[in-house]
């Protein structure tokens, strides 16, 4: 293999080499690959050694390189797979046998990727989104602007997180399978949709979600932000407008003051305290098929928890009290719209490195309604556990808590 090996580096047809198979079983190193990279310095070949907790990334010279592939199958891999754009070759040591090598044809026929830093593919793209610009995250020439970069990520987190979810719910809304319009069944792609964003704020991400339903095909969008800042909605139907985007449209208002007819899909990212209570209530309300919050500033729960003996020495300290209340009002909304009819999960929506406020609440509309017995008996014994007499989402939604308190003990 090594003449191939050496010619391919030369003439740059080379794509992959694999070393594979140790030849000592309790080795940490388990596999190594090799391709071509292009640095400031000149042409490398990058070495990936894939130990079994971490990844260690050498870049050497031609020459380094094919010695030090050499000095490895001399001892410690007794595997290669080197792929050329030409063809493929297989190398295989056994001890006390002749080394056996295949040749097969070519897998790769165009010219490798030799980006040292290889861009990530992102459903935004910051060189031909204009909004991206004019909203200051991007510069004239479609570059993040420094300090932006957090929010870039974060923006592109939230479509790979809204796609899927507009997947399913297209599919839900059409029972899985296409059915004709005059079954009374269309999916939300065939008829258009409806999406609002409740407390927007500088509308990067209700943008971000009227591109995504553009690029996805569904033409009948009419996207809406609700914001109480005017001079924020100002600048955002002013960028609507230089990008064109009719179904887009701002407008003054506060969450709770919102009326919505029909809504589609109700998004709330960072809406403070009982404002995203006022949120979920509002898209259950309209119908909404998915719903997709991530709360902020629980300050509602908080004086009204009274916990267990087992936990009443926790509670002393002030930052333990604050995160369980974080924890018993999501898990109080995750369970609440889940009674009113929502399949919920709860998850880290970005990292906490961007922001501490990153957990997200998505929930999807079933389209069988289930039992909702066992739902509304979840919720009120986590109510009834922590004290909890009233709850802004439930109030709203008709839902109940007051319940005669559970009588729990350090084993309950």
């Amino acid at each position: 293999m090594a003449p191939l090996l050496a010619a391919a580096v030369r003439d740059g047809s080379l794509v992959k080499l694999t070393l594979s198979r140790p030849c000592c079983a309790e080795a940490s190193l388990k596999n190594v690959i090799v391709r071509p990279v292009a640095l400031r310095a000149g042409d490398r070949l990058s070495f990936v050694f894939r130990h079994d907790t971490r990844d260690i990334t050498k870049n050497l010279t031609a020459e380094e390189g094919l010695a030090r592939i050499e000095s490895l199958l001399n001892g410690e891999f007794c595997a290669a797979n080197l792929f050329t754009i030409g063809q493929s070759a297989e190398l295989e040591l056994r001890a006390g046998q002749k080394p056996r090598l295949a040749l097969g044809q070519p897998r790769h026929v165009s010219a490798p990727e030799t980006s040292h830093d290889r861009a990530r593919k992102r459903l935004i793209d910051p060189k031909q989104s204009l909004w991206l610009h004019l909203l200051g995250v991007t510069t004239a020439e479609g570059k993040v602007r420094a300090g932006m970069e957090a929010k870039f990520r974060q923006i592109n987190r939230f479509v790979e997180i809204l796609r899927p979810l507009l997947d399913r719910t297209d599919a839900d809304r059409a029972g899985v399978i296409s059915l004709p319009e005059s079954a009374g069944t269309r999916s939300l792609t065939a008829r258009g949709l409806n999406l609002v964003d409740m407390g927007c704020g500088k509308g990067y991400l209700t943008f971000a979600a009227y591109e995504l339903l553009r690029c996805t095909g569904r033409t009948e969008t009419a996207v809406r932000g609700v914001e109480a800042r005017a001079e924020l909605v100002e600048l955002c139907n002013r960028a609507a407008r230089e990008c064109g985007f009719g179904g887009l449209q701002f407008e003054t208002g506060t969450i709770e003051c919102t009326a919505l007819d029909r809504v589609d899909v109700l998004i709330a990212l960072h809406a403070c305290d009982t404002a995203t209570d006022d949120a979920i209530a509002k898209g259950v309300q309209a119908g909404a098929a998915l719903i997709l919050v991530a709360p902020c500033c629980h300050k509602e729960l908080r004086p009204q928890l009274r916990p267990p003996p087992v936990l009443a020495e926790a509670f002393r300290h002030g930052i333990l009290r604050e995160r369980q209340a974080e924890f018993v009002t999501d898990a109080l909304r995750a369970g609440l719209l889940e009674w009113a009819g929502y399949d919920t999960k709860v998850f880290e929506f970005i990292s906490t490195e961007h922001t501490a406020k990153n957990l997200m609440i998505a929930a999807v509309k079933r389209e069988h309604s289930k039992d909702r017995e066992e739902p509304a008996r979840r919720a009120l014994h986590l109510a009834a556990f922590y004290g909890v007499q009233a709850q802004r989402l439930a109030t709203q939604l008709g839902f109940e808590l007051k319940q005669p308190r559970i009588n729990t003990d350090a084993h309950g």
